[in-house]
């Protein structure tokens, strides 16, 4: 009910687990999925990543679509969701590139909500060339101009996009990605509803950082932006 989320328990249920590096809490898109969808919507995940959201999706009965550049991120996740209840969504995987949807036609789908990679803090692929995990901020940057246009172009008028982003340090300082990517979406034509301040919990590098942190003095990075935009 505010700006500020805080999840200390990850959440496990279902087919929930934290294998997959980077991937947000289930607590995220479902609390997003209920607040700005209704049954039976189409649900749009473009960095499908671990399948977070598309679990939660089928198991709030809404429809999804996962999108991901990187085929073993699909195998793993067409096994998650791999599960029937009596009321739940039907979900449909595609291995296409988040900055051209071209399979998708315009004002298609209901709600966006993804959680794309932070730059190259994490690569996700090896020797996918599109892979933008890959690639440096900067970069990285006119890259999510091209997924902002295109996540403008297949939502529905009045319908939400929600993306999850946190900032990354470079050379000692700060590199304001999260900012720096909300402000690619407003110029895609998105208005800006809701900016949320998400607490991180239980990251796997946090005590590899926490000595370098105290001799050059700099603090970690311990939240993330939800950015809640509006057709």
């Amino acid at each position: 009910m505010t700006s500020a989320w805080d999840f200390p328990e990850r959440g496990r249920w279902a087919t929930h687990d934290p294998s997959y590096r980077g991937n947000w809490s289930p607590y995220i898109p479902r609390n997003i999925i209920l607040r700005y969808s209704d049954e039976q919507d189409l649900v749009l995940d473009q960095f499908v990543g671990g399948g977070t959201t598309l679990v939660e999706a089928k198991l709030l009965n809404r429809n999804a679509i996962g999108v991901d550049i990187n085929p073993a991120s699909l195998g793993l996740v067409t096994k998650k969701c791999n599960f029937t209840l009596e009321n739940c969504g039907k979900v449909y995987f595609k291995t296409e590139d988040a900055r051209n949807l071209a399979f998708l036609p315009d004002k298609c789908i209901d709600l966006i909500c993804t959680h794309p990679p932070y730059a190259n803090i994490i690569k996700y692929s090896v020797d996918i060339i599109e892979d933008i995990s890959r690639i440096p901020a900067e970069q990285f940057l006119l890259e999510m101009g091209k997924v902002a246009n295109e996540s403008y172009r297949v939502l529905k008028a009045g319908k939400f996009c929600a993306i999850l982003m946190g900032d990354v340090r470079q050379r000692g300082s700060v590199f304001p990605l999260g900012f720096k990517v909300m402000e690619m979406f407003q110029q895609s034509g998105f208005q800006l509803k809701e900016v949320i301040i998400k607490k991180q919990h239980n990251c796997q590098t946090t005590s590899k950082w926490i000595q370098k942190s105290k001799k050059s003095n700099f603090l970690l990075l311990a939240h993330e932006y939800l950015f809640i935009f509006k057709k």
